[in-house]
């Protein structure tokens, strides 16, 4: 048996509203809303019986998807937003776009902000990352062959 392919990436958000605005922004397409909730839930995540508000969206070739999820209940308990970039766990989501200006640029309406600098590696890419929505770490590659 083979791996078929990654699902999606989940993110915690405490505003989904703005969360997803910032993400269709960058370019992803909103694919629905709706409500995970109960005990039958509860038994995947460990959490018991749980009320999360999520969102999915996906990449405009349909490959790739991001849930946002907004808990009601239980509490959130951590926040691993302004760990920095080398802190263990999950780091960021790094995206491939087309215009890194234009994208920091589009992007700057919705309060991201460079966390270092841009950056050219050889001929192949320019890189940054910055913060988004709630201090989310987003990485954006532009491939310059």
């Amino acid at each position: 048996m083979a791996l078929r392919r990654m699902d999606n990436v989940g993110i915690v958000v405490a505003d989904l509203e703005a969360a997803v605005d910032f993400f269709c922004a960058l370019g992803l397409e909103l694919e629905g809303r709706g409500m995970v909730e109960g005990e039958w839930a509860g038994r995947v995540t460990g959490l018991g019986d749980q009320r999360v508000e999520i969102a999915m969206l996906r990449t405009p070739d349909g490959h790739s998807r991001l849930e946002l999820s907004r808990f009601l209940a239980p509490p959130v308990v951590a926040d691993h937003r302004t760990a920095p970039v080398n802190a263990l766990g999950y780091l960021r989501a790094m995206f491939a776009v087309d215009d890194l200006d234009g994208t920091l640029r589009r992007l700057d309406r919705h309060g991201a902000r460079l966390v270092g600098e841009i950056v050219q590696y050889q001929d192949v890419y320019r890189l940054c990352y910055i913060r988004g929505p709630e201090g989310l770490l987003i990485g954006l590659a532009e491939d310059l062959r």
